[in-house]
């Protein structure tokens, strides 16, 4: 039996806050509204960059075209990707004990290419079997259709499947392709204050306590 570990982008593997914010308030500037504070802006992160841009104009009060907005968003965050993000600390050990026995991936509502790109920067192009994006054939997480693509890929079956991520798009879209899921406490999508979890579910408050609890589940070494 195959087994699988799907990891979310944003606030999961990477701490890019700095970057998205920075990257959002050079948009609202830009269109004479005042800059957000970081948190603000990392609470609005999760659902994809429209939907970032949308709540960070709303929250400016900031009356402009989202599609201009988003398109300056993605221009300046091309520029800013690599700024300031940087892996957790303790990832790369994580990522290193899970392929012993099990494949890896990333679904993530990002973009493709910024994730792309930030996934070969930090040397892990060759670590993840297959990488999802927002924009890709797919729904946004938290629809499931991504996550069960990568299960049929890998041969996983739900038991044997891991998603971890750090907010309720993530929790969500676990329960609903019913696999297990593993939160990503360390990352900035508790912030968002919208985790409704239910008890069942593995909580890391820090990247190395990932493998280690889904090796009580599975028996992997972690």
């Amino acid at each position: 039996m195959s087994a699988l570990v799907v990891f979310d982008l944003d606030g999961t593997l990477v701490d890019s806050r700095e970057d998205l914010a920075a990257s959002t308030n050079d948009v609202l500037v830009g269109l004479g509204a005042h800059p957000l504070a970081i948190d603000q802006v990392c609470r609005m992160v999760g659902d994809g960059a429209r939907t970032l841009v949308q709540r960070a104009l709303v929250a400016a009060g900031c009356d402009a075209d989202l599609d201009q907005a988003l398109a300056e968003f993605h221009r300046r965050y091309a520029v800013r990707l690599m700024e300031t993000t940087r892996p957790y600390q303790g990832i790369d050990n994580v990522l290193a004990s899970f392929r012993t026995d099990a494949q890896l991936a990333v679904l993530t509502n990002k973009p493709l290419t910024p994730t792309l790109r930030l996934i070969d920067h930090f040397g892990w192009t060759g670590i993840f079997g297959r990488i999802i994006g927002g924009d890709g054939p797919f729904p946004r997480k938290p629809d499931p259709a991504g996550l069960r693509d990568l299960m049929a890929w890998a041969g996983a079956p739900p038991d044997a499947t891991l998603m971890v991520g750090d907010s309720m798009v993530d929790v969500d879209v676990a329960r609903n392709a019913g696999v297990a899921v593993c939160v990503a406490g360390y990352g900035f999508g508790a912030a968002r204050g919208d985790l409704e979890l239910r008890g069942d579910e593995l909580v890391a408050h820090a990247p190395a306590e990932i493998a280690v609890l889904w090796s009580r589940v599975q028996g992997f070494t972690a």
